[in-house]
């Protein structure tokens, strides 16, 4: 069957990203939608459509589009028309029509019922635009929205927890695709670094640094791993672009142990960094977290909030340790928990979330015998997983 993966929007890296290349792995022959596309090798240009929004001064302005994307992604635009959808929001790109009203099954891969609408404490960078009655207008459309957001797939149990109290309904798990099998099978990175990177590594602390990575956007608290640095007295690493790049800097002159920040760096650092990390520190409250996986893969212990998504791939004492990042009381023995961390047993977990398992659980989903009859756009059924 030929049919069509909607993405929010394309960015050139990201794991909203990573899901949608395991997506068009598992499904090869879908077309792609999206609000803009910012990254224009990904994919042949013929296969992904645009909306109206990438011809107009709102492109790339998450924000300030808000209020336009539900109406947009329910009335569709262009001539397609999929035998089936398979949508991947984590905004609204669950409201997605394109003949759905006519009966076109309609899979639902959630990242997230919007935290913009419905945890705005975790992830503020949309809370003046939506104060208000606008909230809870969205928050009205985006549960009608998710009646008829046929089959839905959470992409860890702790989202489907938020679903259900968002939404009113069940979904089954299916945890993102992570490269981890790549990752484990090269026992050094750095050998593979060009001179430059290669320098750089070996400028770092050897195997005593505490490491964080991700987009530099506030939710992701990169400040607090360079505090618990200084309360522990061991350097830190950050690695990543990104809004808070200025603050963090500022943040890591002052820090009384060394804080380097990287900026974005290439895969192949980034793995070495983690192989020459004391741990890999992740203290947002996240949806899944695919980096702290990739750290597992090579072998890295991870340090996770005990709250959130992390924690389902993170197997506390085994290939890392749940913590609190508001309670410094407990850092200390984070740190020497993670020092008996057996790096065979952090990379043994990795490969449960690789890729592979999450193409065939998609295919499963998606095209299995009972798919179809499951998700139709105006079922409500329950997928338990």
């Amino acid at each position: 069957m030929t049919g069509l993966i909607v993405q929010e929007w394309i960015e050139e890296s990201g794991g909203a990203e990573q899901v949608l290349d395991g997506l068009r792995s598992a499904l090869p022959d879908a077309r792609v939608a999206c609000l803009w596309n910012d990254d224009q090798t990904r994919f042949p240009a013929h296969t992904v459509d645009e909306s109206w929004l990438a011809r107009t001064p709102l492109r790339g302005r998450k924000a300030l589009s808000l209020p336009l994307m539900s109406g947009t992604w329910r009335r569709g635009w262009g001539s397609l028309e999929p035998e089936w959808v398979v949508t991947s929001s984590y905004v609204f790109a669950h409201h997605a029509g394109f003949g759905t009203s006519r009966g076109i099954p309609k899979f639902s891969y959630v990242h997230t019922p919007a935290r913009y609408l419905w945890e705005p404490d975790l992830d503020s960078r949309t809370v003046v635009p939506l104060a208000g009655l606008a909230r809870a207008y969205l928050r009205g459309v985006d549960r009608r929205a998710s009646a008829s957001s046929g089959s839905l797939a959470a992409n860890s149990a702790f989202v489907r927890d938020r679903i259900r109290r968002a939404w009113d309904r069940d979904a089954r798990v299916i945890h993102p695709p992570v490269d981890a099998a790549s990752i484990a099978s090269v026992p050094d990175w750095s050998v593979h670094l060009a001179p430059a990177e290669r320098e750089l590594l070996e400028s770092l602390p050897d195997r005593g640094f505490l490491m964080a990575a991700s987009r530099l956007v506030p939710y992701k608290r990169h400040d607090a791993v360079i505090r618990m640095g200084a309360h522990l007295g061991i350097p830190v690493v950050v690695a990543g672009s990104g809004p808070e790049r200025e603050r963090l800097d500022a943040l890591a002159a002052s820090a009384p142990v060394p804080v380097h920040v990287l900026g974005r760096v290439s895969d192949e650092l980034m793995r070495a960094l983690f192989q020459r990390a004391l741990a890999f520190v992740f203290p947002p409250v996240e949806d899944f977290g695919i980096i702290p996986v990739e750290a597992m893969a090579a072998g890295c212990p991870v340090i996770v909030n005990r709250v959130g998504g992390a924690a389902e791939s993170v197997i506390d004492g085994v290939t890392g340790v749940h913590y609190d990042p508001d309670d410094p009381s407990g850092f200390a023995a984070a740190v020497e928990a993670v020092r008996a961390i057996a790096p065979d047993a952090a990379r043994a977990r990795a490969l449960e979330f690789d890729e592979t398992r999450f193409v065939a659980e998609v295919r499963d989903w998606v095209l299995g015998d009972q798919a179809v009859a499951s998700s139709r756009p105006n079922s409500v059924a329950s997928a338990r997983g």
